[in-house]
């Protein structure tokens, strides 16, 4: 039984002066891992006053000497590989296989973060005028428990490269994970005040965040609904927002795709992380009249996932996070059903010998239409909606009916007309005839899956105000 009861203030591991204690719960058993102790409005103000006193002199530090901070983050984290994906195996649940691919992206975050500063040129010309690209100030970066340290890694890399300082509110439910990666950045040697990590509920330390006239920027990845809520707060104060918000991801598989080749990555489009992913694929959009095909090779894929202990290398889909998580994507499966909706394969209740975790049977839907709860809300879960079309147009017209545009997926042998469909999409990302990630591409959302866009030059520039010099 492990107690956590340290935040990370100015260069310390500090005990908070929050009396509250967070149970730590196993997804996979149930069973208590630990607690943490949790952080108050107190503890957020004198990380938000270490982070700007900070701020004055490491927003003049040089491009070379951020990047050798970005340097001895990574060396430090790459020490830890195996503790890495341990713990959030173990924490959240997430399996080996998709702990494993969360791991290589961290170290991403910091490559391609150094990759910028080697060619970003922080001084520009535009008509007769200099603009100087200037660190925006004080950071706050508050994340979910979905990536935990894969948030934190992308988005603090990012802050380090623009010379902003930073206070993080992780999920308290990823206290292990977050002590694992605080050790790390302390072990890195950043100048006191850089980074401050404040372990705390969202009401109490993210609100102190989103108010608090100190923080210049706030960079959120989490719901729809709480990324409103933040922007209403930081508008008091003009703060900047990045909001990576909910996601509905439509998958088109055109009508001259492999169908072999496309449901198989469909069901890894819609389950990855478990379904418990913004980027899920979950309304699968597939030729009305191959319909019976689909479902035939829906039904065999699915029923070859394997659904199990996260720790095992074969299983593709882990428990949900909490149980009131599990109870959310129950909900939503018996909503399909009450609407109509017919279920191919999964259903209600936990899987035969699974009983004790949050674990859910991948279910898929049939006989959707694209006005079903199922097919507009964001369930995260492992469930899939499949809805036919008889058109490509009438395809892309029913991919972009949603409040959401985050992902989207496309599928066809024809490049050039993978290509035409997927840049009808609104989205601000579509993946062509595969899943992969750029670190250096925008990532974001149209719609009400966000504002503004992370990694790369235009994720960099979110962090940077522009000072035009006029002579």
């Amino acid at each position: 039984m492990k107690t956590i009861d340290k935040i990370y203030i100015n260069g310390e591991f500090i005990t908070p002066e929050g009396t509250e204690y967070f149970d730590l719960i196993s997804p996979t058993t149930n069973e208590k891992l630990g607690k943490v102790l949790l952080g108050n409005q107190k503890d957020t103000q004198k990380a938000i006053a270490a982070a700007k006193e900070a701020f004055k002199t490491f927003s003049k530090t040089t491009t070379a000497e951020r990047i050798q901070y970005l340097e001895n983050i990574q060396s430090s984290i790459e020490k830890r590989k195996e503790e890495f994906i341990n713990v959030m195996i173990e924490e959240y649940g997430g399996t080996l296989q998709f702990a494993t691919i969360s791991y290589t992206y961290m170290l991403k975050s910091f490559q391609s973060a150094i990759q910028l500063l080697n060619t970003y040129d922080f001084t520009k010309t535009m008509g007769e005028s200099e603009v100087q690209m200037t660190p925006l100030g004080v950071v706050g970066i508050i994340i979910p428990w979905n990536s935990s340290n894969g948030f934190i890694c992308s988005k603090l890399s990012t802050a380090i490269a623009a010379g902003c300082t930073a206070v993080i509110k992780p999920s308290e439910m990823s206290a292990q994970q977050t002590q694992l990666i605080t050790e790390c950045l302390h072990e890195a040697g950043l100048p006191k005040g850089v980074f401050n990590i404040v372990n705390g509920l969202g009401e109490i330390v993210g609100a102190e965040i989103s108010h608090n006239p100190d923080i210049a920027k706030i960079s959120f990845t989490g719901s729809t609904n709480v990324g409103k809520i933040i922007a209403k707060e930081a508008v008091e104060t003009m703060k900047r927002v990045t909001l990576e918000l909910g996601g509905k991801s439509p998958n088109i598989i055109l009508d001259d795709a492999n169908f072999a080749e496309a449901i198989p990555l469909a069901i890894i489009a819609a389950y990855m992380n478990s379904g418990q992913a913004c980027i899920a694929g979950t309304r699968l959009l597939v030729p009305e009249n191959r319909i019976e095909e689909v479902k035939e090779l829906v039904k065999k894929v699915v029923s070859n996932t394997i659904v199990g202990d996260p720790k095992n290398e074969t299983t593709s889909v882990g428990p949900m996070v909490s149980k009131k998580q599990y109870e959310r994507v129950q909900n939503y499966i018996q909503t399909g059903i009450n609407e109509g909706a017919e279920v191919l394969i999964g259903g209600l209740g936990k899987p035969e010998g699974l009983e004790k975790g949050n674990f859910v049977k991948p279910t898929v839907f049939v006989n959707v239409n694209n006005q079903m709860r199922i097919a507009r809300e964001e369930i995260f879960g492992p469930v899939l909606s499949i809805i036919t079309y008889k058109t490509e147009e009438e395809a892309i017209e029913i991919a972009n009916d949603t409040t959401y545009g985050l992902q989207a997926y496309v599928s066809s042998s024809n490049e050039k007309r993978a290509h035409k469909v997927a840049s009808q999409i609104n989205a601000g990302r579509v993946q062509i005839n595969g899943i992969g990630h750029d670190p250096m591409a925008p990532f974001g959302g149209f719609k009400q899956s966000g504002i503004g866009r992370e990694f790369g030059t235009i994720g960099l520039e979110a962090y940077l105000e522009p000072k035009a010099l006029i002579r």
